[in-house]
């Protein structure tokens, strides 16, 4: 149990009807978990209102009350708090109520378009190799130490987030690394979170469907660097081209990060092949597992990430140079007769063309590159043709397939790439919606030592099609249909 008056410190309160000298059990914004004496708070969403359930959640036994909107009727015996903001008032409540976990270690945000899982991932193994105590909030999973708890989206819900963080303080955890999603910067769930420092790695076309216009994503990203403290670091992308429109309000120590422009942490390729690459860091040679230049990217900045923390930069690149790819980034399988095939989370244009751009840079030349693209639906529309087109530019034949359809019919998300396929390359794409067909497709026709991507779904180990998830794990599907043609 914790005192309202307490757990409610720090939040902006326009009225009170009843008294804040309470104690609530918990905080919960659904009101079908309502339990004797919680706190419910109703969040005004996109799709639904809370303040339409405040009934529903003082009938299950709901004590106190924060809301924007005094309701009609006044139950006695329940207290309400009414606020500007209840998204921004569930932030700090979430906060308090676990007793500030984020200052109680350092917490490290990584936000960007694409890289965030890789640069976390890495960042989590890295400092785990060194004997660190270390949380990892993911994309792909969260982390506390060895023990994984599994994830629905890239950044949970405050109550959950700092819940987790709390457990992480108590297992003894030093560090946490953490994508932070523009969503979840929207919608204030890290608004009351204490970040020790914070990097961006890229923004292109993405989440349009959420953000109105591609600058109000930018501002989206930028705010999270604009709230960082004095004490916080803020390393940028010195070679994206809205790198130091991120940091151009931040109170934090600012550096940089680069393979082509001057940075504070530079890089140089020296080598890019399938067994992995080598890299000039700040004139010291580096080897690392991961592939591509974009990958360089990510290498170089959990290098400087890793340098503001601990500093022993050589101990820090003899780690690196141990750690493996993360779970469905340029994660491949060479078959016995030497096709390769790739799997990737890409999902953007900007994503799409880094990675068939390194393919494109390690391959021979005498081998068909393939490759299965599909977009998302109930998502950005904008970015279909310009990934078909990106698809169609840099591959021998392309596959147009189903993604994660969810409510769209697949057919004609495949019919709005299309219009990105030029007329010179109508001959080298097909479209197959079927996903499981595309790929039995690309492995029937692949010859030895040709490359197959399959891109779009990475570590996902399901397809969603109206609401239900089916079990769908690209390079599974992809190592059991090479070994079966290969017989």
């Amino acid at each position: 149990m914790k005192n309202l008056r307490d757990i409610l410190y720090g939040s902006s309160i326009k009225e009170v009807v009843g008294t804040t000298a309470i104690e609530i059990k918990s905080l919960v914004f659904d009101s079908r978990d309502i339990q004797k004496n919680d706190l419910f708070i109703a969040l005004v969403g996109a799709e639904s209102n809370g303040h339409d359930y405040i009934s529903q959640a003082i009938n299950n036994g709901a004590k106190a009350i924060v809301c924007e909107e005094k309701p009609g009727e006044l139950v006695e015996g329940v207290n309400y708090v009414l606020v500007a903001d209840t998204h921004k008032t569930l932030s700090v409540l979430a906060h308090n109520y676990y007793d500030q976990p984020s200052k109680k270690l350092k917490l490290i945000g990584i936000t960007g378009t694409n890289g965030k899982t890789t640069t976390t991932t890495l960042l989590f193994n890295l400092f785990r190799k060194m004997n660190y105590q270390v949380g990892l909030i993911s994309t792909v999973v969260n982390r506390i130490n060895d023990t994984e708890i599994p994830t629905e989206r890239t950044t949970p819900d405050a109550v959950s987030l700092n819940k987790l963080l709390a457990e992480m303080v108590e297992a003894g955890c030093s560090h946490c690394f953490m994508e932070v999603s523009s969503h979840a910067i929207h919608q204030n769930r890290v608004g009351s979170l204490h970040f020790s420092g914070g990097a961006f790695t890229n923004i292109t076309h993405e989440h349009l469907d959420y953000h109105n216009t591609f600058k109000e994503y930018i501002n989206v990203k930028k705010k999270f660097f604009d709230d960082l403290p004095n004490e916080a670091f803020a390393i940028t992308n010195a070679d994206d081209k809205n790198g130091f429109v991120m940091l151009q309000n931040t109170k934090a120590k600012k550096s940089s990060y680069g393979l082509k422009s001057i940075a504070d942490y530079k890089a140089k390729v020296l080598e890019n092949n399938f067994s992995g690459l080598v890299l000039s860091i700040n004139n010291t040679e580096l080897y690392t597992q991961l592939i591509g230049d974009f990958n360089a990217y990510n290498v170089l900045l959990v290098y400087a990430i890793a340098d503001h923390l601990i500093g022993e930069p050589l101990e820090i690149m003899r780690v690196i140079s141990e750690l493996k790819a993360v779970e469905g980034r340029f994660e491949y399988y060479k078959s016995e007769t030497g096709i390769i095939g790739i799997v990737d989370y890409a999902h953007t244009p900007d994503a799409l063309e880094n990675v068939l751009k390194t393919i494109k840079n390690i391959r021979t030349g005498n081998e068909t590159v393939f490759s299965l693209v599909g977009c998302g639906g109930d998502r950005d529309k904008t970015k279909r043709p310009t990934m078909a087109a990106i698809g169609c530019e840099l591959s021998d034949k392309l596959i147009l397939t189903s993604d994660n359809p969810r409510t769209e019919d697949p057919n004609e998300i495949i019919e709005e790439m299309m219009t990105g396929v030029g007329g010179e390359h109508f001959k080298k794409t097909i479209s197959i919606a079927n996903r499981k067909e595309a790929i039995k497709t690309a492995c029937s026709m692949a010859e030895p030592n040709d490359i197959i991507l399959i891109a779009g779904k990475g570590h996902e180990t399901y397809q969603e099609i109206h609401g239900v998830k089916h079990d769908f794990d690209d390079l599974e599907i992809l190592k059991e249909l090479l070994i079966k043609f290969e017989k």
